[in-house]
C-alpha cells in the first residue's frame, strides 16, 4: 500500500509540475515588450507606443531601456512624461550625417531610458511609454532593442531579431511603418491597419497560451486516470 501511495504522489507531482511549467511558458510567450504606432510612416512624424507587460510573479518592472539603432535614427525625438517614472535621453554621433529641413544632423537620440520613481509595474500589470519623433527613415520596419529591468535585479533583454518570419524567444520590438498619409482617408486606413495588426498579435498570443494550457490539463487528467486505474488494479491483485 505504501508503494502505491508513493507512486500516486510521484505521478501527481510530475503532472502538476508539467501543468505549472506549461502555464509559465504560455504566460512568457504573451509577455513581449512591443511597439506600435497609428500614424508613423516613412518620411513622416508619429507617436510610438511601447507596451511593457510585467512577466514576473514576484518582482516589479522598474526600468525600460530603449535603443534606437542608427538605421532608425530620427532628427527629432521626444518622450511623453509618464507619472511615477523619469526619463533620460542619450545621444550619439551619426556615422553619416542626415539632412532634415535643410539642416545637417550629425547626432541623434540613441537611447531612451525610463526609470520608476515609485513601485513600478507590479506583477499582473502593464504600462505604456510613448515617444514622438520623425522624420522616420525610408523603411518598412524599424527594430528597437529594449531591456526590461526588475526590482530583484534581473533583466529581460528583448533584443533578438526575427529571422525568416520565425519569432525568437526574446524578440526585439519591431515597428511596422504604414504608407504615407494622403489626407484623412489615408490616415483612417493607416489607423485601421494598425488596430488590425495589434488585434491579430493579441489573438495569436492568446491562442498560444490557450493551447499550452489545454495540453497541460489533458496531461494532468491522463495522469490522474492512470493513477486511478493503477490503484484499482493493485486492489484487485491484493484481493485475489
Amino acid at each position: 500500500m505504501s508503494m502505491s501511495r508513493s507512486r500516486v504522489t510521484a505521478v501527481l507531482a510530475a503532472a502538476l509540475l508539467a501543468l505549472v511549467a506549461s502555464v509559465s511558458v504560455a504566460s512568457t510567450a504573451a509577455a513581449h515588450v512591443t511597439v506600435s504606432s497609428a500614424d508613423a510612416s516613412p518620411g513622416g512624424y508619429g507617436k510610438l507606443v511601447f507596451r511593457v507587460p510585467n512577466e514576473s510573479d514576484v518582482a516589479s518592472t522598474v526600468g525600460l531601456r530603449i535603443q534606437i539603432p542608427e538605421e532608425a535614427a530620427m532628427p527629432s525625438l521626444r518622450y511623453q512624461p509618464t507619472p511615477g517614472w523619469e526619463a533620460t535621453l542619450t545621444t550619439a554621433d551619426l556615422a553619416e550625417p542626415i539632412e532634415s529641413h535643410g539642416r545637417e544632423i550629425t547626432s541623434y537620440v540613441s537611447v531612451v531610458e525610463f526609470r520608476a520613481t515609485g513601485e513600478g509595474i507590479a506583477p499582473g500589470e502593464f504600462q505604456e511609454f510613448a515617444l514622438s519623433g520623425g522624420p522616420f527613415p525610408d523603411s518598412t520596419e524599424l527594430s528597437f532593442p529594449s531591456v526590461q529591468t526588475y526590482s530583484d535585479g534581473s533583466e529581460s533583454a528583448w533584443i533578438e531579431p526575427t529571422v525568416n518570419g520565425e519569432e525568437p524567444e526574446r524578440p526585439s520590438p519591431v515597428l511596422t511603418l504604414g504608407a504615407a498619409d494622403s489626407g484623412d482617408d489615408g490616415a483612417a486606413v493607416s489607423n485601421a491597419g494598425a488596430g488590425s495588426d495589434a488585434a491579430e498579435a493579441d489573438a495569436d498570443d492568446d491562442s498560444t497560451a490557450g493551447i499550452a494550457l489545454a495540453v497541460a490539463i489533458v496531461a494532468l487528467l491522463g495522469a490522474i486516470a492512470a493513477v486511478v486505474l493503477g490503484v484499482r488494479a493493485g486492489r484487485r491483485t491484493v484481493s485475489s
